[in-house]
């Protein structure tokens, strides 16, 4: 995601309210942004090819029940990295965890009905939901609240090993993927949701991320620019 000296420049730190109703829109968006993605059918993320997988798997639970397991396990392990600076406040993930499950699961519900046919209106729509998705993120960014446990896991690692950031996250990644691969090969005999979408989406969400911080930063500056005439 965006590096801590970027992430600075654009953290609100004013209203608690405003920022708990940016942090939900922004959690709202995200789900939206993944909810049209597997829509697209060309790959998803690779989180979500796992709870995707998992869904085909064993049917009786959502994808948002899923996603919210695979955060409790991340929870987990995040204590287990780096116990001695495990916080009882890093539960509190768990609630916009569980949020994110239940709109995740609307806005599957919602997107029903979207089924491209051409392979040119897939890529299309996979292009709309990874701006979506990323909007959401930069929102949650920009709100600065609860991390969820997934960020909170691969900053667990970071602090715990001293890697890169980035490093750190490719290979979260990439873990993620290779599990996906090897549950949907051992349960299901191939291979799901993985696809040319997904490098797609590894490219385009940092980009669109880096982006909104651009024009951001750039809007921000007008208006301060403009305050003292005012």
């Amino acid at each position: 995601m965006a590096n801590h000296s970027a992430k600075a420049e654009i953290v609100d730190t004013g209203s608690l309210i405003r920022r708990w109703i940016v942090y939900i829109l922004g959690i709202y968006v995200l789900t939206l942004g993944i909810s049209l993605a597997i829509r697209a059918g060309i790959g998803v993320s690779p989180q979500s090819s796992l709870t995707r997988t998992m869904t085909l798997i064993y049917t009786p639970l959502s994808q948002g029940a899923y996603s919210f397991i695979f955060d409790l396990i991340m929870l987990f392990l995040a204590y287990l990295v780096l116990p001695r600076k495990f916080k009882m406040i890093s539960f509190l993930g768990l609630v916009p965890a569980a949020v994110l499950g239940i709109f995740l699961d609307l806005n599957l519900f919602l997107t029903e009905f979207v089924k491209p046919d051409e392979y040119y209106a897939r890529v299309a729509l996979l292009v709309f939901a990874d701006a979506a998705l990323a909007f959401g993120l930069f929102l949650m960014i920009r709100a600065n609240l609860i991390l969820m446990p997934t960020d909170l896991f691969v900053n667990t690692v970071f602090e715990r090993t001293g890697w890169k950031w980035g490093n750190v996250k490719t290979g979260f990644d990439c873990a993620l993927l290779i599990t996906s691969v090897l549950v949907g090969l051992s349960f299901l005999g191939d291979v799901h949701f993985i696809r040319e979408g997904t490098i797609i989406n590894a490219i385009l969400v940092g980009q669109y991320i880096k982006l909104y911080f651009f024009l951001f930063k750039k809007l921000d500056g007008r208006k301060r620019a403009a305050a003292p005439a005012a």
